[in-house]
């Protein structure tokens, strides 16, 4: 795990006992470059992520799928698989956030606090389509940090922990070019949010000055 994982207190029955980037790994989630990931926040009109000192990090929604959802089974099948999508994207966000600067990685994401999911439903009321859509954003994460419904669960257990299982609100009515907009809050150590804080700020994408800071240390 990650050195800061480590040191925190964590009951031993609940601790994470793989490594995350072995399931990314098998779940054939591309993580991409630095060059591609590691940007300046510059005409940014909000934040890709922000660290929070007490260890409370938040990621900003990113949109998956193509189409308005409504009860059709065909329909739900690919606002599942847009949220998954989707979860792949902000998987990719966070590990960057988390390691650009070389202070950790997703291995010190302790646990996951809470999801939303917005889902393209226009008229609202009509469907059902929030939950089983948003489903698959949820699913993906616990696959990725462990939970009760991610791939590697057997009986309703995973016995890599329940890092990725979360609070979550789902919700339907909204319009748009895309089937959901998920968002996410997990939680990492203090002691390794206040260490990135310090070293390059709590904005993810980067400030210029930081990401040219990172940039002489290379």
């Amino acid at each position: 795990m990650g050195k800061y994982y480590d040191e925190t207190n964590i009951p031993d029955e609940l601790r994470r006992k793989f490594n995350v980037y072995d399931r990314i790994a098998s779940l054939g989630i591309d993580l991409g470059t630095y060059e591609d990931n590691v940007v300046s926040i510059t005409g940014s009109p909000i934040a890709g992520v922000v660290f929070q000192e007490s260890g409370l990090v938040y990621l900003s929604g990113t949109s998956g799928g193509t189409e308005p959802m409504d009860d059709d089974e065909e329909t739900i099948k690919h606002g599942f698989a847009g949220a998954q999508d989707a979860a792949d994207t902000l998987i990719t966000r966070l590990h960057w956030s988390l390691s650009c600067g070389g202070e950790g990685d997703l291995n010190d994401v302790l646990y996951t606090v809470k999801a939303l999911g917005m889902v393209v439903s226009p008229g609202g009321g009509v469907t059902s389509a929030g939950p089983p859509v948003t489903n698959g954003f949820s699913f993906r994460w616990q696959s990725v940090f462990g939970g009760p419904k991610s791939d590697y669960a057997h009986d309703g257990i995973d016995s890599g922990g329940f890092g990725g299982i979360h609070a979550r609100s789902a919700i339907g009515g909204f319009d748009g070019r895309f089937s959901i907009e998920p968002e996410i809050i997990v939680a990492i150590p203090p002691a390794l949010s206040r260490d990135i804080i310090s070293n390059r700020g709590w904005l993810f994408p980067l400030p210029p000055s930081m990401l040219n800071k990172l940039k002489v240390r290379e």
